[in-house]
């Protein structure tokens, strides 16, 4: 289900966060000359019909498919720089997938992996993973994206319906901490077994060394500025 606002309009950007400075840091470590820079986060709101080129028919073909189904899977219908993204209830995340994979209308034969995405102002929705799908009979592109809160960092694996996702599920789980429930194997990819955290999270600390530089001693990146 869905962590949302429930009085959240879908059909409006969404403001997850307020970033000051170039990076979001606090105090006087932003170096970068932007400390008055003021902007929000905002991800997306839904599209308004017609979406567009095969858009709207790929969509109307999916909904034939899943039937009454495809109200319960589909969260939003985002159509944002020529990008076609369903978002989609992870429980029913295979039902959608393996319905995009098989049907005559639709064969998404591919999908080219899962990248992660960490934001933490998106409260109850912190991690994001995000499947671009291909259809190489019809040569059309797409794009899913599921939820899952940073308390409970799950979301059912792939690899049954696209068993090319078996080290992206992986390195997504590496660097980020999402648990693909059913992945055969689900272990880390790049950092050793016994690493403590997820390196591409936000809340990540930035760690480093000092570096002596022209007689200057450089504090580590952890010691200079802070983010969020």
């Amino acid at each position: 289900m869905s962590n949302r606002n429930p009085h959240y309009d879908p059909a409006e950007p969404e403001v997850i966060d307020v970033r000051t400075g170039m990076f979001g840091a606090e105090g006087t470590g932003d170096t970068s000359g932007y400390g008055r820079l003021i902007r929000e986060v905002a991800l997306p709101g839904s599209s308004p019909r017609p979406y567009g080129g095969y858009f709207d028919e790929v969509v109307d073909r999916l909904a034939e498919v899943l039937g009454t189904e495809f109200r319960a899977a589909v969260e939003r219908i985002v159509v944002h720089r020529e990008q076609l993204t369903l978002q989609i209830h992870r429980e029913r995340l295979p039902v959608v997938a393996q319905a995009l994979r098989d049907d005559v209308g639709l064969r998404f034969e591919l999908c080219a992996g899962v990248s992660g995405v960490h934001y933490p102002g998106d409260e109850g929705r912190e991690l994001h993973a995000m499947y671009p799908l291909l259809s190489i009979t019809h040569n059309r592109r797409i794009q899913l994206e599921v939820t899952c809160p940073d308390s409970d960092p799950h979301v059912p694996s792939l690899y049954s319906v696209y068993p090319t996702v078996d080290w992206h599920e992986r390195e997504t789980y590496d660097f980020f901490g999402i648990i693909f429930d059913g992945h055969p194997a689900l272990t880390r990819i790049e950092m050793p077994d016994d690493w403590v955290g997820h390196p591409q999270r936000k809340d990540y600390p930035l760690g480093g060394v000092p570096v002596e530089y022209h007689g200057a001693q450089i504090p580590p990146p952890d010691e200079r500025r802070a983010y969020h």
